[in-house]
């Protein structure tokens, strides 16, 4: 079988970005977005906030578990295969588990300083209110990932420091971490 990667991170830090151009170093491969299939809801949708709603948690159960089914498609026809996703410090990406299980996954926390995220944060998105929403999400991220780094690192995650990174060689370290078997 080929490589699965689960990419996640706060937002505005470049996962999207970072799958699309590692799934390009690939023969066969394909990139899922957990926000794009969120998007796929017509009405309805509930978006991250200062409290998480039952709604959002069953979305992002939902979302999770569709994208982990279409991995494991995909991985079956030989694609390798990017999942890009936010960390979420309500379910720790619990919701990836049976993957994790059924299948090698390459986990990969995009992890920029907190002032590098905010800086992406504002040249992408201005300083309008969708400015201000991305930047409670990457405070709450930050203060989760201040607790449990240590953890995720004993339960297999590589931790890239995209700060002084671009794409391109947040690439090839996430190729040389997955080439490595330790």
């Amino acid at each position: 079988m080929t490589d699965i990667f689960l990419l996640a991170g706060a937002p505005a830090v470049g996962k999207s970005t970072t799958a699309h151009a590692l799934a390009a170093h690939f023969e066969k491969s394909i990139h899922i977005s957990v926000d794009h299939i969120r998007d796929m809801v017509v009405a309805g949708l509930a978006h991250p906030g200062n409290t998480w709603t039952q709604p959002l948690i069953e979305q992002l159960k939902l979302a999770r578990e569709s994208v982990s089914q279409m991995a494991i498609t995909y991985n079956k026809a030989g694609f390798a295969v990017v999942i890009d996703d936010f960390w979420d410090p309500n379910s720790q990406l619990l919701e990836y588990d049976e993957l994790f299980q059924k299948l090698n996954v390459h986990k990969i926390l995009l992890f920029p300083s907190h002032q590098t995220a905010e800086e992406r944060n504002q040249k992408r998105s201005g300083a309008g209110e969708a400015s201000q929403y991305i930047a409670d999400g990457i405070r709450a991220v930050y203060e989760s990932l201040k607790r449990d780094i240590s953890k995720l690192e004993q339960q297999g995650w590589k931790i890239a420091d995209t700060t002084d990174k671009t794409v391109e060689t947040t690439v090839v370290y996430i190729l040389s971490k997955a080439a490595d078997p330790g």
